[in-house]
């Protein structure tokens, strides 16, 4: 009788520990999705961005053409590490393209570019946002991954750790300000 129990509870303590695995990757799966979606709104705004500034910059042609080929890696898809490095690429052309925008004053005073520069800065945050959600689900996976004894589930179904959404080293040091 005893022996039926143990049975029971072992295979009770298999299935929970399976389930609460597969949900874990489920909302890493989901919470990488939400980047993509953030990711999907930022490439379609940039092309009504790029022909807003084109008209003021028109000599600018490298910069549109970086612009537009980076949007497509982004919008491309791959790996976590693929679409984050091509992400941070992008992240750094836009701030270049900002930066021809404020050397053209009636550009910056034009509705349609201010109303595309806010849409653009909001849609970061939300970028960020979606990062954080990630990295932060990706540990209670990768934690759950290592810890007794999940880890032997993780071991019989062979889950293996998630990739973080990495930020490169460049971009964590801290702007210079000059007055």
């Amino acid at each position: 009788m005893w022996l039926l129990y143990v049975v029971f509870g072992v295979a009770f303590l298999g299935v929970y520990l399976y389930n609460r695995l597969i949900v874990l990757k489920m909302r890493v799966s989901n919470s990488w999705r939400q980047i993509d979606v953030q990711l999907k709104r930022r490439a379609d705004l940039i092309p009504n961005l790029v022909d807003t500034v084109k008209g003021y910059a028109s000599h600018e042609r490298e910069l549109f053409a970086k612009v537009t080929e980076l949007r497509s890696k982004v919008a491309g898809g791959g790996s976590v590490k693929e679409i984050s490095e091509a992400n941070n690429a992008l992240t750094g052309v836009l701030k270049s393209l900002f930066a021809v925008a404020e050397a053209y004053p009636d550009l910056k005073a034009n509705q349609n570019f201010m109303m595309l520069q806010e849409e653009l800065s909001g849609t970061e945050s939300k970028i960020a946002f979606a990062r954080q959600f990630y990295n932060d689900t990706v540990m209670n996976l990768n934690t759950a991954i290592h810890m007794f004894p999940t880890n032997i589930m993780a071991a019989i179904i062979s889950l293996k750790d998630a990739d973080y959404f990495v930020i490169p080293e460049e971009e964590r040091e801290l702007p210079k300000v000059s007055f």
